[in-house]
């Protein structure tokens, strides 16, 4: 059965009676008896005290005068778990046991990492240093040479005066007397190989009475008489048979003629190379002697032993390089031989890609990287032109930060890496192959590129640390399978810290950091104190402090200028509590606004007088980093229906999900306190009264509830008051996010009409501890005003609201008459009276 079962003297069930005489029903009897009974008042419910709603911290408990008597605190307070993940993701040397360091924006984590970094790098070996120098072999790839730290430059700087010094003896050793003579000596014999050979074919020609002619065009022959060279036209008039005979002489001399001539080439190869031989010769031992120093130097590099005589039989062959050939060369040999002014003998010089400058060690690395473009993380091949035509060498090859880290560790923004084309997974390719390989992004897509470059790769030992917030963190545990596996070391940073004697000293030793890093004028002990106590309420918990230390950073550099402004010495509290009002003053427009048109009754708020069904509710805006809180209408209106609680909020689609479980929750509440033994019968709409946008969340739900709770009683609901707060389905009130700005957003309207004692707000209790309201807010309830009070059930909150007793059940199941559960119960009970008889009279029941 769905209605409960009425008590008769026999203790028999009469139901089956109530059904047959709809004009007696008990239900209906019971319904009217109890909406008939006299109201319930409620028990006094004491709001909250000024200390309550906000904390103060004492100046004199502080323990100092001014900041100028604390000693600075680098790095993050409070931060073990993450300071430990840290050093363990550094100490652990493996190369997937990176780290990903995961807090709020502007909380001073980087600097505090990149700080601890460089102090655990203090005590670590010094990497080596990278070089790449030319392959005379195969100079499209650059061979990468390794070298002890701080010798880099060394080869460098002893290779350009190698260069130096050859620039400056060779040409003299080539103009000197020796070399002159010995080059004159072959000259000379192969010239006159060449002259010997055309004079005894010349002289065998004049025997036959036939001359050898020299002319512009090469040699020619010509018959001779007397000595004399005969004309053409005599020799035509010759007889033939005489002609025939001197044309066979000339033709047996031409082909002797063609085979001195074929010799001439291959005389001069072998004097060329008889030439080549002499240079090289000549050059031998001043090149030996230019690098003799550099080989004594390395002598204990393999490798760089290796390329300096492979360097030397390079300038040997290419001994011509160094010579004067022109005056600009003579002009050009007074310029230092660097990279950019002689392109002859770069292929000599060395690429420091990372070492010391000044021939001193370099630290253990800790870069961070700001732009971590593809470029700039892996390294690049510049490209010069030249001739219209893109052009490079091994010298164009620069470093990347993963260079310059090497052996340390790699700071990066993960966010602007993956923002960055390519560079995300050209880092993880990196960290697999333990090796870095510089190539153009587009021949990792097998697109076409102008580099002819192929760099050997340098070996990889690098602690990356990535900087996120903790969505980009999941997004990238969930979406890509290599992230885990290469950054497997978290360090989750806290948001706040407790709020503890010690830790309100140690914020005010960050506080003296601030103001030491950027000169800033002390702050005395009581500025500290509203700095701590705006902490806290950046945390949004009494109990708590927020570490936004670049929000900290701020605020004191702001109150510092007040109080220049104000012309001071020291920042003091008013200096603070102005730079936050002015910061609040910037960016309140939009509240403003949304302020006026209440002011207006454009937005309509009751905050006087009593109504049915109908409440004032809370909520919070954000805009950019500014939130601010504000009242809105709630209205319920109740009916006989089928059970059905409408939320017109979601079906005007204007309801996101958690605002739509929010009143899902609430009929879960009305149907298992009020509707066990009969049926929910009730129809009834709940909406935001001038809501344009959308509604989300469930903050609202036991506001909801209550202007419900009212309407189905039928008694009003007090309009100074304001409330927020979830519900569960069993009455529980649970706490919401933003009450401070929530509470001082309806002060505000109360303020703006002029405060009385009946104004103030209601919020969960398991809230209080959030607690840490503006100053004047906290002074009005102090001087009773403005009341905020907390509850932990409905039954609290509609006493509060109505001024009437909830009500608890009895022994007997039955809720006391004039309370507000009494009457909700009662007026269900007609509900479901009205629909069972409406179902009886039109025959959908019997």
């Amino acid at each position: 059965m769905f209605f409960k079962k009425a008590r008769n003297g026999a203790g028999g069930d009469a139901t089956h009676d109530a059904f047959a005489s709809p004009a007696t029903s008990l239900a209906a009897d019971l319904a009217a008896t109890q909406m008939a009974a006299p109201l319930v008042s409620a028990p006094r419910h004491a709001p909250l005290s000024a200390a309550e709603v906000r904390r103060h911290v004492a100046a004199s408990a502080l323990g100092f005068k001014t900041t100028s008597d604390l000693e600075p605190i680098s790095g993050l307070i409070g931060q073990d778990r993450a300071l430990r993940a840290i050093e363990f993701g550094t100490l652990m040397k493996a190369h997937d046991y990176n780290i990903f360091v995961l807090g709020p924006a502007a909380s001073g984590k980087r600097t505090a990492v990149k700080a601890y970094l460089e102090k655990l790098a203090a005590t670590a070996a010094t990497p080596p240093d990278w070089v790449y120098l030319n392959d005379f072999d195969n100079q499209n790839r650059p061979k990468a040479v390794q070298l002890p730290p701080g010798r880099a430059r060394a080869l460098q700087q002893g290779m350009i005066g190698a260069i130096d010094e050859l620039r400056a003896t060779l040409p003299t050793l080539f103009e000197g007397d020796d070399y002159q003579a010995r080059r004159r000596s072959i000259e000379e014999e192969y010239r006159a190989l060449q002259d010997g050979a055309l004079e005894t074919l010349s002289k065998k020609a004049q025997a036959q009475n036939i001359a050898i002619l020299r002319t512009p065009t090469g040699f020619a022959m010509a018959p001779m008489h007397e000595g004399r060279v005969v004309k053409p036209e005599i020799f035509q008039q010759l007889p033939d048979e005489m002609r025939r005979g001197v044309e066979v002489k000339i033709e047996v001399l031409q082909r002797e003629l063609e085979q001195v001539l074929e010799a001439v080439p291959k005389s001069d190869k072998q004097r060329r190379a008889h030439l080549a031989g002499l240079h090289e010769n000549m050059a031998q031992s001043a090149t030996r002697e230019a690098l003799d120093d550099l080989k004594s130097a390395f002598g204990d590099l393999p490798a760089v032993v290796a390329h300096l005589d492979a360097t030397e039989r390079d300038m040997i062959r290419n001994v011509a390089l160094f010579l004067k050939s022109s005056d600009d060369d003579a002009e050009l040999i007074k310029q230092p031989a660097d990279t950019s002014r002689d392109p002859r003998y770069r292929r000599y010089l060395v690429n420091v890609l990372v070492g010391s400058d000044g021939g001193t060690p370099r630290a253990v690395p800790t870069i961070e990287e700001l732009n971590p473009t593809y470029g700039n993380l892996i390294g690049r091949i510049d490209h010069i032109a030249q001739m219209g035509t893109l052009m490079t060498d091994f010298l164009l090859i620069k470093a990347g930060s993963l260079h310059r880290a090497n052996g340390g560790s790699l700071l990066i923004d993960a966010r602007k890496m993956l923002l960055s084309p390519f560079t995300w997974e050209a880092l993880k390719r990196t960290l697999k192959a333990r090796e870095i390989r510089i190539e153009q992004p587009a021949e990792t897509v097998g697109m076409m590129t102008t580099q002819s470059l192929d760099p050997e790769p340098i070996p990889l030992d690098v602690k990356v640390v990535l900087f996120g917030d903790r969505e980009l963190y999941y997004m990238l545990s969930q979406h890509d399978p290599d992230f885990l596996g290469l950054f497997k070391v978290q360090a989750d940073f806290d948001d706040t810290i407790d709020r503890s004697d010690d830790n309100d000293r140690s914020y005010a030793r960050v506080i003296a950091s601030i103001v030491a890093t950027h000169k800033l004028k002390p702050v005395d002990a009581d500025g500290i104190a509203r700095l701590i106590e705006q902490g806290a309420r950046l945390a949004s918990d009494r109990e708590k402090l927020s570490i936004e230390v670049g929000h900290l950073s701020d605020l004191v550099r702001e109150a510092d200028f007040w109080s220049g402004q104000a012309g001071r010495k020291i920042t003091s509290r008013a200096d603070v509590a102005r730079a936050i009002s002015e910061q609040i003053q910037r960016a309140d427009r939009v509240r403003d606004h949304a302020q006026e048109s209440i002011d207006r009754n454009i937005v309509m708020i009751d905050t006087v007088g009593a109504k049915v069904g109908q409440i004032n509710g809370l909520a919070v805006r954000q805009i950019g980093n500014f939130a601010f809180g504000g009242p809105t209408r709630i209205t319920a209106r109740v009916r006989a229906g089928q059970g059905r609680v409408t939320d017109i909020e979601r079906e005007s689609n204007l309801g996101g999900p958690l605002h739509s479980k929010g009143v899902m929750i609430l009929w879960g509440y009305i149907a298992g306190r009020f509707a066990q033994d009969v049926p929910l019968s009730l129809a009834a709409s709940l909406v935001f009264e001038q809501s344009y946008g959308g509604v989300d969340g469930d903050s609202a739900s036991s506001t909801e509830l209550y202007a419900l709770l009212s309407a189905l009683a039928d008694v009003p609901i007090s309009q100074g008051l304001a409330v927020t707060g979830s519900v569960n389905q069993w009455g529980e009130v649970q706490a919401i996010g933003g009450v401070n700005e929530k509470i001082e957003g309806y002060f505000d309207v109360c303020k703006a009409r002029g405060l009385t004692s009946d104004h103030g707000v209601m919020i969960p209790a398991a809230n209080v501890q959030h607690l840490m309201l503006r100053e004047d807010v906290a002074d009005a309830v102090k001087a009773g005003t403005f009341r905020v009070h907390a509850v932990a059930t409905i039954d609290q909150g509609i006493e509060i609201l109505t001024g009437i007793a909830a009500g608890d059940r009895d022994e007997d199941g039955e809720f006391t008459p004039g309370t507000i559960n009494a009457r909700v119960e009662a007026r269900l009970h007609q509900f479901a009276d009205r629909v069972q008889k409406f179902g009886m009279k039109s025959g959908m029941i019997g």
